[in-house]
């Protein structure tokens, strides 16, 4: 027991990213700490998101390799892919994950609890029948895929059971317009599905660039993958063969072999006893908190997309971290949520840092736009007709970057890097003195001197 009487300084539900970051550094702070998982250390993101899914998207990339490999010389080839061999070694993979985290955990002083936690009090929690008090509370039970009512919804899929299929289907039909509706529709048609997307809005990926949603839905239809923009499902049903009729609000039928829903999440608090201590929650049932990640509660707070504030690992890992140095190391912090990178995984990929065009001429008099759009050297020679965009903006006044955006082959990897110089203030005119690396796609972006637009 602490020196109040509890058993615990601190007791942390859920060892997601957040969860997992929280409870080792407030251990090596000197706080005892606990932390409750139901399922597998590591969250949604190690377990059924970023990981296994970056690792699917790595494996539907190998038929264009084999395509591209061909105008360089090499000999045509379609080697045979074996759908039950990546996900055997995508499960190991995530096996020694799990490994991973639970001795970062051990090696930092937290006691691992297996099972689910409910709240009784505000110091207290149920975990197997037996009672556990704590000085302090952590929710980060993260979020789920949300489905909606409709008839024959019980034969939709999410991204959960996507991970585990034991076949993979001819045909795939995705609802949704968002990140991962996104990647999956590469991902299945990469790896040789026909795919369609339904979205119920004009153009998926809302809120990022629109120049790179138009570039991206161009680009996936070259691929192959039919995009239905505003439409959406009025009910599915299963065929005697197994296969699925989805019938659309349009009254239009379309059959296929598998619907995976990928329409939004949401938050996992139901049965966590939040109602009965009094932690609000808002109307999707995210739990309602201050800057400082502190509930209506005192001495419980929450991180991570049971928030539902910028719902990102890695967001949720700054949460995390700024709770322990505010909390326990008398190092008041805030999470900052201005100029946080983030990518998706598409094909091609696209990655962005700071306001879009859109953004940034309703909140700045005068920007000027710089755009690179061009075919990416590798494909002079394959062939292929893809092209790379980019993108900064400049608000005028100041020369100031406050945005760069990026659709193509290492969007990810290359935003990166602007993102810190970006973090760090930079101007226009420190990209246009910066040598770029020739040949090389990111020297585009040192290298764009004239306006595209106002």
């Amino acid at each position: 027991m602490n020196k109040h009487g509890f058993d615990y300084d601190l007791f942390v539900v859920g060892a997601g990213s957040g969860g997992v970051r929280a409870s080792r550094v407030a251990a090596r702070y000197g706080a005892r700490v606990a932390v409750a998982e139901e399922s597998r250390l590591g969250g949604t993101c190690v377990n059924l998101g970023c990981v296994p899914k970056k690792l699917l998207v790595y494996a539907s990339h190998f038929r264009d390799e084999f395509e591209d490999a061909v105008g360089f010389g090499w000999s045509p080839s379609s080697p045979g892919f074996d759908w039950a061999t990546l996900i055997a070694n995508k499960d190991r993979e995530i096996e020694r994950l799990n490994k991973v985290y639970r001795g970062l955990l051990e090696g930092a002083g937290v006691t691992i609890l297996d099972g689910r936690a409910r709240l009784i009090d505000r110091n207290t929690v149920e975990l197997g029948g037996r009672l556990i008090t704590a000085e302090k509370l952590l929710i980060a039970t993260g979020s789920r895929p949300h489905l909606p009512s409709l008839p024959g919804i019980e034969h939709a899929i999410t991204s959960n059971e996507a991970f585990h299929l034991p076949r993979l289907p001819e045909r795939v039909m995705i609802v949704g317009g968002g990140y991962i509706a996104v990647e999956f529709a590469g991902i299945f048609a990469g790896l040789g599905c026909q795919v369609s997307q339904l979205y119920r809005g004009s153009l998926f990926l809302r809120g990022f660039d629109r120049d790179l949603r138009i570039e991206l839905a161009e680009a996936m239809r070259h691929r192959g993958i039919e995009l239905r923009f505003d439409s959406d499902v009025a009910k599915i049903a299963r065929n005697d063969g197994g296969d699925f009729t989805v019938t659309l609000v349009s009254g239009e039928q379309v059959t296929t072999d598998l619907v995976m829903y990928a329409a939004g999440r949401t938050p996992n608090t139901a049965g966590l006893g939040l109602e009965a201590v009094g932690v609000e929650q808002d109307q999707d049932g995210a739990i309602v908190v201050d800057e400082y990640s502190q509930t209506t509660v005192p001495n419980i707070w929450a991180v991570g997309d049971v928030t539902n504030r910028l719902n990102l690992t890695p967001v949720a890992i700054a949460e995390g971290q700024a709770f322990v140095e505010t909390v326990f190391n008398e190092n008041p912090q805030k999470p900052d949520y201005d100029n946080v990178p983030t990518a998706v995984f598409s094909q091609p990929s696209l990655a962005t840092v700071g306001l879009t065009e859109e953004a940034a001429r309703e909140k700045h008099t005068a920007i000027d736009v710089y755009k690179a759009h061009f075919r990416p050297m590798k494909y002079t020679l394959s062939g292929r007709n893809e092209r790379t965009l980019m993108k900064l903006c400049v608000e005028r006044v100041s020369g100031k970057v406050i945005g760069a955006h990026m659709l193509g082959p290492d969007s990810a990897e290359i935003i990166q890097g602007i993102a810190i110089a970006i973090r760090a203030g930079v101007r226009k005119v420190d990209f246009d003195r910066t040598i770029g690396i020739h040949p090389s796609a990111a020297e585009e972006f040192v290298t764009m001197r004239t306006p595209q637009s106002h």
